[in-house]
């Protein structure tokens, strides 16, 4: 349980860290290290997907 919750909060850390920059490839990027820190290659996958979609929810019309 333990380390469940500590990956737990790490992957709530990445995913915070995943909306930082002002661009949609500077908040992928951003995430995308975040992830590979977490979980390696599945998490970079998994973190630059989730900055680019912050970075596109963001984006004004």
């Amino acid at each position: 349980m333990r380390t469940f919750s500590t990956t737990l909060a790490i992957a709530g850390l990445a995913l915070a860290t995943a909306a930082c920059g002002a661009t949609i490839e500077q908040k992928a990027a951003t995430g995308a290290v975040a992830g590979a820190v977490v979980a390696g290659p599945v998490g970079a996958a998994v973190g630059g997907a989730a900055g680019a979609a912050v970075g596109h929810a963001e984006k004004p019309n």
